[in-house]
């Protein structure tokens, strides 16, 4: 256990012991104990492997290679549509992460050797989203913005890219190319 860790367990107002169940659970499988992101996450040779999150109608964990575990049980959820890698099982009380311990501990060990054979997500692209008609507009508009956006690394495009084609409204979406064309030209990320 890292004590840099142990403040995130003890704030939980809604999911200590769930949470205690999964860190001991997690740790017995042999994996190094770290804080990235404000949350638990547990590595094999600095290699993410796995997270424990807390949201306010579940906890989980996250495998954040999850797309490429056999899921021979069925019980991996992808958290939205554009989530490409991760995916996670939530619970809802302590009983059932103890019901199915032994299954949890072998999706672990199955993501471990996962990292150990150095397999790799096959992301998509950023010129496989959908781009905003507003932000195209924009891009074809102004040159430096469109040289500045295809400087950027390809996960930071797609963040813009999810962002901008999000919004129903088109006012929205022009909006929020607006707010952002700065923050590209300067080479930042949606949240930098």
């Amino acid at each position: 256990m890292n004590p840099k860790v142990d403040f995130y367990f003890a704030n939980s107002e809604k999911w200590q012991e769930e949470l205690r169940t999964l860190r001991t659970l997690i740790l017995e499988c042999g994996l190094t104990e770290e804080l990235k992101w404000g949350v638990p996450c547990y590595t094999f040779e600095k290699s993410n492997v796995v997270l424990i999150h807390e949201f306010k109608s579940y906890c989980a964990i996250l495998f954040t290679k999850g797309v490429l575990l056999n899921d021979a049980e069925g019980i991996l959820i992808q958290q939205t549509e554009n989530v490409q890698a991760a995916r996670q099982i939530r619970f809802t009380n302590v009983q059932q992460i103890v019901e199915i311990a032994n299954t949890i501990k072998a999706y672990i060990y199955e993501a471990i050797e996962v990292e150990k054979a150095g397999l790799k997500v096959e992301l998509k692209k950023p010129s496989e989203f959908k781009m905003a008609e507003e932000f195209q507009q924009k891009l074809d508009e102004n040159p430096a913005l469109k040289t500045a956006f295809e400087k950027l690394t390809a996960g930071r495009q797609r963040a813009y890219l999810l962002h901008f084609s999000s919004p129903k409204q088109a006012k929205t979406r022009e909006a929020r190319v607006e707010k952002c064309t700065e923050a590209i030209l300067n080479g930042k990320g949606l949240n930098e």
